[in-house]
């Protein structure tokens, strides 16, 4: 009789166990389902110390991070990505943050490599003034005087020099900044071009560093773009979600 006793209380034990077992499955079936911050903060309620609490909470941070991601890039300001930062410094997201913030500070200062090519314009312009000199010198001489014979063939020269003009220009673009040294931009610009090869094409990166009171800044750059490339390309890295800064001459 005792036995007998004893082996019901062990059935029903049992019994109220597996109950247990597969209702929290199937609420966890349902708040998957829902995948709602709001569906997964009652399961953990329900469910404290349950089979799926800690897959509950893991979602639940992630699906906050999102929702926090989104409003700051919405908001797209570096107060908004810094906020971002501070809430998660080891997020899915920190990294982009961290560009985006140091791309803000650095929108403002003309790009290195802009303001080297027209820096590098005047000595360039300053050498012909001794040919034009020596021309000049030789003028007098009568072998000078044939040589209006070769003008046809300055404006194929000139014209051959002018095709890929069109395709360059003082602006540049930014397309990140990176503490962590010239590899990191070297390894974003991979992944870029990887990614978006129409619109990088042909296009040859540097990387910029610059110091500053925080360190030095590795910045990922291209020169010597048209204006309307430069700002085309920057539309369509942020159209999807790229930072990218147009650098001004």
């Amino acid at each position: 009789m005792v036995i007998h006793k004893v082996f019901s209380v062990l059935s029903l034990t049992a019994a109220l166990a597996l109950g247990g077992c597969s209702g929290q499955q199937s609420d966890w079936q349902k708040t998957r389902t829902a995948n709602t911050t709001d569906a997964y903060e009652l399961f953990l309620k329900k469910y404290p110390k349950g089979e799926f609490t800690a897959q509950a909470q893991a979602r639940v941070k992630e699906l906050y991070e999102e929702r926090d991601w989104q409003k700051a890039r919405d908001t797209d300001t570096p107060e908004a990505y810094q906020a971002f930062l501070k809430q998660y410094p080891e997020g899915k997201w920190t990294e982009e943050a961290r560009i985006r913030v140091e791309n803000f500070t650095l929108a403002a200062v003309p790009g290195n490599a802009a303001h080297a090519g027209a820096d590098a314009a005047p000595p360039s312009q300053a050498t012909p003034p001794p040919a034009t000199a020596m021309k000049r010198a030789a003028a007098p001489k009568p072998s000078a005087a044939p040589k209006p014979a070769a003008a046809p063939k300055t404006p194929a020269a000139s014209s051959a020099h002018a095709a890929p003009a069109k395709s360059q220009g003082p602006y540049g673009i930014q397309l990140g900044a990176f503490k962590s040294g010239a590899a990191a931009a070297n390894q974003r610009w991979a992944r870029l071009e990887k990614e978006y090869p129409k619109v990088l094409s042909g296009l040859s990166p540097k990387v910029s560093p610059k110091k500053g009171a925080s360190g030095t800044l590795y910045r990922l750059q291209v020169a010597s773009l048209s204006e309307s490339r430069a700002s085309s390309i920057c539309k369509t890295l942020k159209a999807h979600s790229q930072a990218c800064v147009l650098l001004h001459p």
